[in-house]
């Protein structure tokens, strides 16, 4: 459980450090002085976690520094809808204040400057989806862009991985890559390929991840029915943590092996 404190709003936290100070305010703290500041429903709460941290060795003045520093991380901490987004494809939907996906996808591919990481289950007419990233890659060539797909193995196909890998490489360049465009680096699940007779699996994550800060994960694949007539929906999120943590998943992928470059 989050501590009480955390739930009040910055004034009342500073009108209780100023009446820390004051004097007006002191231990044993109980629901009934903090009534006037915090009301009924948290005054209870709040007084035991205020006689917890007086008993623990916080003087009033460090109590009272404690509170303000507390309101001021409270009205610097960025709002929810700061930092996500909904993404939808699909009917407009009155009322409802959300993104299209083709237009978040190619946003953030224009705007790329160190890095992208895409990691998509299906790809089809890649060639208007991926457009906006290739023609960023040429104007701006210290881009780094790393796809992770999909390489599936039809059914009842023996073919060797070497085979199922080539067939792929030379559609992608060929049909789902805008031509003469710089190419990303791609990768595919190897272990997946092997396993002819296997369990099936698949690469199915679908997101996207621009130059360490900002996340996109959808059930949109980068297809066009996905990106702009398909039901939809995605977050965008704007986190360098998140966005670390997904890079990390898809490196430690490649370092064991999982993963392997195909281009």
């Amino acid at each position: 459980m989050s501590n009480p404190l955390l739930s009040l709003a910055p004034s009342d936290l500073r009108s209780m450090a100023v009446s820390v100070r004051a004097g007006r305010l002191t231990p044993p703290y109980s629901a009934i002085s903090l009534q006037r500041i915090v009301g009924d429903c948290h005054a209870a709460e709040v007084a035991q976690s205020l006689s917890l941290l007086s008993t623990r060795g916080l003087s009033p003045e460090a109590l009272a520094s404690c509170l303000e520093l507390t309101a001021d991380a409270l009205v610097s901490r960025p709002q929810l809808d700061d930092l996500v987004d909904l993404v939808t494809t699909g009917p407009d939907v009155g009322g409802i204040a959300n993104r299209s996906t083709a237009v978040v996808v190619s946003e953030l591919f224009r705007n790329a400057h160190e890095s992208v990481l895409i990691a998509g289950y299906a790809v089809y007419q890649g060639q208007k989806v991926f457009l906006a990233l290739a023609e960023r890659m040429a104007a701006l060539p210290t881009l780094q862009v790393r796809m992770f797909l999909d390489v599936a193995r039809k059914q009842g196909d023996t073919s060797s991985a070497e085979t199922v890998t080539s067939r792929f490489v030379h559609q992608f360049k060929s049909s789902q890559w805008p031509g003469e465009m710089p190419l990303p680096q791609v990768y595919c699940c190897k272990q997946l390929l092997e396993d002819v007779n296997g369990r099936s699996a698949s690469l199915h994550a679908k997101c996207t991840v621009v130059d360490g800060q900002r996340v996109f994960v959808s059930s949109a694949n980068f297809t066009e029915a996905a990106q702009q007539r398909n039901v939809e929906i995605g977050l965008l999120l704007q986190s360098r943590i998140v966005s670390e943590r997904v890079r990390r998943f898809f490196d430690t992928l490649v370092d064991t092996g999982y993963f392997g470059r195909i281009i």
